[in-house]
């Protein structure tokens, strides 16, 4: 059994930022209803990364599996009245609208909330209540604002935001955090809550460290090496560095004396030194640099790992999911025509499954509003 098997999630969201909260409830095992317009749907549907795959837009099932879709129009009296009923009887409700956009549908929390007092509501915006708050509410444009640019990458590269949809994934993230928190406290006090965050927010915390360092030391702005950038705030050898056949990560050292026998760099002998490894940072990298290309990956690694020398090699996709730990995770699920990974965690020793293919537009709208056509009693 799924650990929230029986709860009723209402979900008024579209792109990335809360339908990827309502992935993370529907993987735990709640029902998902995915509210979508009539005719057009969740823009997503329509939002490619790759060529589609059987027919199949591989981003949607991926941000979608395992949820239901019923298609309503808001302004469609029938429609809100069918949805007002849906709520009263649902746990938990995610929009991820621009601010203005639901208050004018007539579903701000306060409305929801006088039909279902015990409503977990949760709401996603670009910027949260800021001057920014009209502004798209888009990945790279809440990376732009974050100053996360400037942590990526070395010291002559441009600002570098992080290929992913960081911003979207972290909200995301942080709501279904906020609105687990939300209904273990219902349960204690039997009140409902309403839940908000923002991409930018999401994206701050993620710097929570380098922040906290930056408040306190003064101001001063992180400096990114020069050579191998892979953390600003983090001395040599920590890196990536060029081997005769691939690449190898180095991350920390007990004691560069012994790196240098290992590696036989007596150069780097010299900075076994309190406080070398971040005010020479740039030069031993350099060193280092110099010297990783005279083997390979997989001689390294053998060479410095039974040292107490953390290093990894470099992997690909196709390089990582030829390992036997990628075989013994066993992320890959079907999901339906596609293929697809699962969530992170595991319960019991065993990872909760898929629970299916994204829906088709509007694929379970008869039977919902069947089911929620009269309005039922409210979560109080």
């Amino acid at each position: 059994m799924r650990p929230l098997e029986g709860i009723v999630v209402v979900e008024l969201a579209q792109y990335l930022s809360g339908p990827f909260a309502g992935l993370k409830l529907a993987d735990l095992g709640a029902r998902v209803i995915k509210v979508e317009r009539p005719g057009t749907g969740d823009p997503c549907r329509g939002l490619f990364i790759s060529e589609p795959v059987a027919g199949e837009n591989p981003l949607f099932h991926a941000i979608n599996r395992g949820k239901e879709s019923l298609t309503a129009d808001l302004r469609d009296p029938g429609d809100r009245a069918l949805l007002m009923g849906m709520i009263a009887r649902a746990d938990v409700l995610i929009q991820n609208f621009r601010p203005g956009v639901i208050e004018r549908q007539g579903l701000s929390y306060d409305a929801v909330r006088a039909a279902s007092p015990g409503i977990v509501y949760g709401s996603i915006s670009g910027f949260g209540p800021t001057e920014w708050a009209a502004l798209p509410g888009q990945v790279l444009l809440a990376q732009a604002r974050s100053g996360l640019l400037w942590l990526t990458g070395s010291r002559d590269d441009p600002p570098m935001p992080m290929g992913l949809a960081v911003a979207d994934m972290l909200a995301g993230e942080a709501m279904a955090q906020g609105l687990l928190a939300a209904l273990i406290g219902r349960g204690r006090t039997g009140h409902g809550a309403h839940v908000e965050t923002s991409l930018i927010e999401a994206l701050i915390s993620f710097q929570f460290e380098v922040l906290t360092t930056y408040l306190n030391d003064g101001g001063h702005l992180p400096e990114r090496p020069a050579v191998n950038g892979a953390h600003a705030y983090v001395g040599a050898p920590y890196g990536v560095y060029r081997t005769s056949d691939g690449w190898l990560a180095l991350a920390m050292v007990p004691s560069f004396g012994v790196l240098a026998g290992l590696m036989g760099v007596p150069a780097l002998a010299e900075f076994d030194t309190p406080g070398s490894a971040l005010a020479a940072r740039d030069r031993i990298k350099a060193i280092i640099a110099g010297a990783t290309p005279g083997r390979s990956t997989r001689e390294w690694l053998d060479l410095l790992q039974p040292a107490d020398i953390w290093c990894a090699e470099v992997l690909d996709w196709p390089a990582l999911m030829e390992t036997a730990a990628w075989r013994q995770l066993g992320v890959v699920q079907k999901m339906g025509a596609l293929r697809t990974v699962r969530g992170p965690l595991r319960f019991g020793g065993a990872a909760l499954p898929v629970a299916g293919a994204a829906p088709d537009l509007g694929a379970d709208s008869s039977r919902i509003r069947e089911e929620f056509g009269q309005a039922g009693v409210s979560r109080a």
